[in-house]
């Protein structure tokens, strides 16, 4: 290695809410000066941000093509190209990349692969060509730390076992997912034909690698850091909350959003999205239209109404939702940029699903945060934000999930403009540091850098 300098090989989930922070971090390890080759299929490839000129001779895109699926379209290469029934049939296609990898790895021969839970197996597979490895998570320390040491994930079992607060957690904590997100998500959990559950292959990419990267750090959650390491029995070294560095120019749909955010008067709209992984059920739906159309505050939604070509569950507004909110509310139904959006000083607040990218880019531009978690691991966020009074959370019945329009409006109007919310908009100011400040984070990549190079 020339003057210390790696090179790294990178492998994330084909879901966006993993290839985004995979991104971020390869772009802050190359403007350290390590090279970085960057595996994943063309089309993510092509979706991906652009990169700042001066890191491209440090990072290469390196595409591979998934096998054909019958239970796949041709195009579907990321999770947001097929229904969440079908996404298992993507895991069995990175399955079957183990030898094609292989092959590349041979060929670029870098000194890290960093992987993600899917790929389970590239531990292994670096283990036999001599090379480190280590399993990046895009969860926070507190999923990770609530699931547990990879022996007891992969034989975790029942709706219970997940809802209950672990014995391992010996420190004062009261975070735990609602029922109904983990019953909502539990079949990722579970291994369905082929396919080995979500908990196997955490657990095993936990235990076949030299070493767990964290989005995290110890100034955001310090207590299940130190639990992971134990747990883990390996090095645990925190990448940093990874704040976005989303590039700045005016494309077509910014500029047009941009000229109606600017007819609102400053913090007075509530930014409305679910990331790319998340649609809600039409009854969900419908509830949050009726209270965003309830609480009178002007609001930019972005909605996902159809997952890919074969979903034929499209989730409709409510008949004449957006005649009534037309001058108030945008429905955008296209990717939007978000990270531009919420920089917007008209933007006060967020309504989200507590995926980790939105937590850090409200908390990165001081906005606060109103959540209504989906599935178990934003359900597991959201639970640590609010005991931490980083976030309110809509409340919801506790067995089925479900909530009424009115608590979507309270929760709006007391986080955005009432008194009592104040702590919530204070909050949010109070974390722009340790969220998005750039020495916090080029500290922690120091840091990680560090571990890799000794």
């Amino acid at each position: 290695m020339a003057d210390n300098k790696l090179h790294i090989a990178m492998l994330p989930w084909l879901a966006f809410g993993h290839l985004i922070p995979f991104l971020e971090l390869a772009k802050l390890l190359a403007s350290k000066g390590h090279k970085i080759s960057f595996i994943s299929t063309p089309r993510n490839i092509a979706r991906l941000p652009q990169i700042p000129q001066t890191l491209t001779p440090l990072i290469t895109f390196i595409k591979i093509n998934l096998p054909k699926s019958q239970n796949l379209p041709d195009d579907a290469q990321s999770t947001k190209d097929v229904p969440f029934d079908k996404v298992r049939y993507l895991k069995l296609a990175c399955d079957a990349l183990r030898s094609p990898i292989s092959d590349l790895l041979k060929t670029c021969s870098p000194n890290w692969v960093i992987s993600d839970f899917v790929t389970y197996w590239l531990g292994q597979v670096a283990a036999e060509l001599g090379v480190r490895s280590a399993y990046f998570s895009v969860f926070p320390a507190v999923v990770l730390g609530f699931l547990g040491s990879p022996e007891v994930a992969m034989s975790r079992a029942g709706v219970e076992g997940f809802v209950k607060r672990p014995r391992w957690v010996l420190f004062e904590s009261e975070v735990r997912p609602g029922r109904f997100q983990v019953t909502r998500g539990y079949e990722n959990f579970n291994a369905v034909g082929e396919n080995v559950s979500d908990a196997f292959r955490l657990g095993a990419a936990v235990n076949g690698v030299d070493a767990v990267i964290v989005r995290s750090s110890f100034g955001f959650e310090p207590e299940w850091l130190r639990l992971l390491t134990e747990l883990y029995r390996k090095p645990v070294v925190p990448a940093g909350l990874l704040p976005s560095t989303a590039a700045t120019g005016h494309d077509a749909c910014w500029l047009e959003t941009k000229r109606w955010l600017d007819t609102r008067e400053n913090g007075s709209v509530v930014y409305v999205g679910f990331g790319t992984e998340t649609k809600p059920s039409q009854y969900e739906l419908t509830q949050l239209a009726l209270g965003l159309e309830m609480c009178g505050l002007s609001f930019y939604w972005v909605l996902i109404d159809q997952r890919g070509p074969l979903d034929d569950e499209v989730i409709e507004l409510p008949r004449g939702f957006e005649e009534r909110a037309r001058g108030r509310g945008v429905v955008c139904r296209r990717w939007a940029p978000q990270f531009k959006i919420l920089s917007h000083d008209s933007v006060g607040g967020l309504l989200i699903h507590s995926g980790m990218s939105s937590v850090v880019e409200g908390f990165q531009l001081g906005k606060p945060l109103v959540l209504l978690p989906f599935l178990a691991d934003q359900g597991l966020i959201a639970s640590y934000l609010v005991e931490k009074k980083m976030g309110y959370m809509i409340a919801r019945d506790e067995s089925d999930g479900s909530f009424s329009p009115e608590s979507v409006a309270d929760s709006l109007s007391l986080v955005m403009v009432r008194e009592e919310g104040r702590m919530y908009r204070e909050k949010a100011k109070e974390m722009m540091g340790l969220f998005g400040g750039r020495d916090v984070q080029d500290k922690c990549v120091d840091e990680l850098v560090h571990f890799l190079t000794k």
